[in-house]
């Protein structure tokens, strides 16, 4: 067991806690819900590379991509093509609405389990899939599961861990989804040279394994103090909160999740409450960071990769290996974030991830547009070709450590109790929302938009980084029932929070403040 940890943070209350193995092991395991999403991530672009599982349902992109006059730009253009792909997160989108209310009445864990059950099965019906009904009503079955996990990971993560460190503890769910994508690299690397369809059903079936591995995390994990007292067991509660806290001296903090609790309990209609002027903030922000999360361009990256490096005058094996140390480097950088976010803070890495992926980006951009140009004819050399994925590594570097993880951290941090579950079903719809459309749309957009794509996700870059130097305050280290000070100092937010939402009156602030 480490050494006790006091929160230093002024205008909030100071917490006493000990780092105990409970804690860490418990987030551990929570975190396993990024696992499912990271590996359809990883593995749906190099599914939809591989040339048997193209012949075999995509028979009109097969021989595109065989045609040796093909726009290089345009060769995998097909809206069923990015259907099988961007289905799951329509599904996804539909259920985090379900889910917000199953995390609320049954808690977090009864939610993580269901979602490790129904990508369970979506994995059975991709692996087995016979025809195009198959793959499309398993991808749906998976898009629930990610519903599920990504609902409520992120929520149970930032209430078990101890608030100087919630940020590293949260970015397990982003580590896990970036090992998923790694790991589902490395095994399209191995299918894709296996003879005949059995390959691309060994990358789908495999979905079942993290699927496995939810559902015994969920069983075996303990839940939330604040799911506890929001159900109805304090005495359960307060044990727990003393048990991940190494200490019996909780009463603070417990008295703090009481009245949280108590507070959210006569908000009858959270969804309808979360439109109120002093949640403007977070749904503001729930919705915008997930909206600006998408638009930075990753998923053209983490979908399409292959199909990218293809694009790009690679080798199918060639465009498999690149995708998959683009991976690597995407997990490394992730622990960069683990470990550095409740030091610096959040903004910093936002501010830091948005220039250099800007950077990045112009400069992909611009080497595509001179060796392809707008009529998308041409071919690149070993050097360049090297350079590009040189600098697609800088640019998922950069998200890796800012967007990546803080993307899922933040909106669940900031929301109090009583909109809690709204809000994180917000985050994720509106992320799986965006994630569909981009899923959907980027081979066409890249089919007539060319290089100047990347362009187009580098102007969105710009103006989040704006947005996140102007209108989000440093979080780090504020416990999360007392996050409604942060707004109520914020120049702009604080006009919307009423005083009697901040729990601690002036002169007591300004006494511990000293």
């Amino acid at each position: 067991m480490a050494g006790g940890f006091v929160s230093q943070t002024p205008g909030v209350r100071n917490y006493n806690y000990k780092l105990t193995p409970k804690v860490f092991v418990t987030c551990f395991i929570g975190a396993f819900g990024g696992l499912i999403f990271g590996y359809d991530l990883g593995i749906s672009g190099g599914v939809t590379s591989m040339e048997p599982f193209l012949e075999e349902f995509f028979p009109y992109v097969y021989k595109k991509m065989k045609s040796a006059h093909e726009n290089e730009y345009c060769r995998f253009d097909s809206q069923l093509l990015t259907l099988f792909t961007s289905s799951l997160y329509v599904a996804a989108l539909i259920s985090s609405l379900f889910a917000s209310t199953i995390t609320r009445v049954f808690g977090r864990k009864w939610s993580m389990f269901l979602g490790g059950f129904t990508f369970f099965i979506g994995s059975a019906f991709n692996g087995f899939a016979q025809n195009i009904a198959m793959l499309l009503i398993g991808r749906i079955l998976l898009g629930f599961g990610v519903g599920f996990a990504n609902q409520s990971v992120p929520v149970y993560l930032s209430e078990m861990a101890p608030p100087n460190l919630r940020g590293a503890f949260n970015n397990g769910f982003q580590v896990a989804i970036i090992f998923g994508i790694v790991v589902a690299t490395i095994i399209n690397y191995f299918t894709a040279q296996m003879k005949g369809n059995i390959g691309w059903r060994i990358s789908l079936g495999l979905a079942c394994v993290p699927a496995v591995m939810i559902m015994i995390g969920a069983l075996i994990l303990p839940d939330t103090p604040n799911s506890l007292i929001e159900r109805g067991y304090t005495e359960e509660a307060k044990k727990m909160l003393q048990s991940i806290r190494g200490t019996d001296e909780v009463d603070e903090e417990f008295q703090d999740l009481i009245d949280a609790s108590e507070e959210s309990k006569q908000v009858k209609h959270p969804w309808r409450n979360i439109l109120l002027p002093r949640y403007r903030p977070q749904l503001i922000m729930t919705c915008f960071i997930p909206f600006f999360q998408q638009l930075t361009g990753i998923n053209v990256i983490t979908f399409y990769a292959p199909v990218l490096f293809q694009t790009l005058g690679f080798g199918s094996k060639a465009s498999l290996l690149s995708a998959m140390v683009t991976g690597i480097i995407e997990l490394l950088c992730t622990f960069v974030s683990v470990f550095t976010v409740d030091r610096f803070g959040r903004r910093i890495l936002f501010l830091q991830g948005g220039i250099q992926m800007l950077i990045s980006q112009i400069a992909i951009g611009i080497m595509i547009g001179v060796k392809f140009g707008v009529a998308g004819t041409g071919n690149i050399g070993k050097t360049d070709a090297n350079l590009i994925v040189a600098l697609i590594c800088i640019y998922v570097a950069g998200f890796a450590w800012s967007w990546g993880p803080l993307g899922w951290l933040v909106p669940s941090e900031i929301s109090p109790l009583e909109i809690r579950s709204a809000a994180q079903a917000i985050n994720v719809a509106v992320n799986m929302f965006f994630t569909f459309l981009v899923a959907q749309l980027f081979l066409t957009m890249l089919c007539h938009m060319k290089f100047g794509l990347f362009f187009f996700f580098a102007f969105f870059v710009v103006i989040m980084t704006i947005f996140i130097y102007m209108m989000l305050p440093e979080t780090k280290n504020v416990p999360i029932e007392e996050m409604n000070r942060v707004w109520k100092a914020h120049w702009f937010w604080g006009r919307f929070i009423p005083d009697e939402a901040v729990n601690m009156g002036a002169a007591e602030m300004q006494q511990k403040s000293v």
